[in-house]
């Protein structure tokens, strides 16, 4: 249950950064060309589950968006708004959103199957 509302609620925060990119006039297909750009941290699995966890999990949680987020928000109210901070910002947040909501949540050390919001992919026999 609380599984399923952690998805619903990621499903509505990717529709909100959807709107919002509409309404501050960023390109909507830029979430759709940047989106497999963060999967790239996947590739820490290479060193193990263990490094691959640590590295996926850095790229995957929303900090760094929302820190992003902020320096946007504070160049904006100094007149000087970086839009590029906003763009990755979305972007990033976005990611992690859709990957959210399609069950793919942070990684556990056992392997990339394992995550917080359970297994993913086929059941182990």
């Amino acid at each position: 249950m609380v599984t399923g509302v952690q998805r619903i609620e990621s499903l509505a925060l990717a529709g909100a950064i959807l709107i919002a990119y509409v309404y501050f006039g960023y390109a909507w297909w830029g979430l759709l060309v940047m989106f497999l750009i963060f999967d790239v941290s996947a590739l820490g699995y290479f060193k193990g589950p263990r490094i691959g966890a640590l590295v996926y999990n850095a790229v995957h949680n929303y900090t760094a968006p929302a820190l992003l987020a902020g320096a946007y928000l504070i160049s904006h109210m100094l007149e000087n708004p970086i839009w590029l901070l906003g763009f990755l910002s979305g972007t990033w947040a976005f990611h992690v959103a859709v990957d959210r909501a399609l069950g793919y949540g942070l990684k556990l050390a056992e392997g990339f199957q394992h995550t917080h919001l359970g297994h993913i992919g086929k059941a182990e026999s």
